[in-house]
């Protein structure tokens, strides 16, 4: 896969103008992301049948779109 269609699927997912929850606020798209997250840890820990992994995908999950959000809130607030 080329890198162009890697940041085209990553834009339309983690940037706040382009993905399809653009018109709620941002704390409640923030919220979903994080239900969305812990769903396909979910999938793919029992995808390949470990509980374990579950608990280190839903943990890493937190983590970067914790951190996602985090700057995004930062740099939005900096730039008023």
């Amino acid at each position: 896969m080329p890198v162009k269609n890697v940041k085209s699927a990553w834009t339309s997912v983690m940037d706040d103008r382009k993905n399809p929850l653009q018109d709620i606020p941002l704390s409640t798209a923030h919220m979903l992301m994080q239900l969305l997250a812990w769903m396909w840890s979910a999938v793919f820990s029992i995808a390949i049948g470990s509980y374990f992994a579950f608990g280190i995908t839903s943990i890493a999950h937190i983590l970067i779109l914790g951190a996602v959000f985090t700057t995004l809130i930062v740099f939005q607030t900096a730039r008023k």
